[in-house]
């Protein structure tokens, strides 16, 4: 079986993926992959925005319409779910395997 080419993802990108199962803009993004890692990934925001650019290139997020026209407002395309689900089932195996040997 063939490795899909945006796999693995980085551990950032996985979050951010995570965060966008519900539309949300960037500083709510920030909080959510905050809040989802147990604080243990911090996004700036120029980091976020050049993870979402790269993201939204690859169609595996899209904008939405927002009611607040000053925030663009993003969430996951069904793309962006199926590599999402790809790498749970990729660390899913290592974790897996792992557990057996050690």
């Amino acid at each position: 079986m063939n490795r899909d080419k945006n796999l693995p993802l980085t551990e950032t990108t996985y979050y951010i993926l995570l965060a966008l199962l519900e539309p949300a803009h960037g500083y709510i993004i920030m909080q959510k992959v905050e809040e989802l890692s147990n604080q243990q990934v911090r996004i700036a925001a120029g980091t976020l925005y050049g993870a979402i650019e790269n993201l939204l290139k690859q169609k595996l997020i899209q904008s939405v319409d927002s009611e607040d026209k000053r925030r663009k407002v993003y969430v996951i395309t069904e793309k962006g779910r199926e590599i999402l689900r790809l790498d749970f089932e990729r660390m899913k195996h290592m974790i897996s395997l792992t557990e057996g040997l050690l």
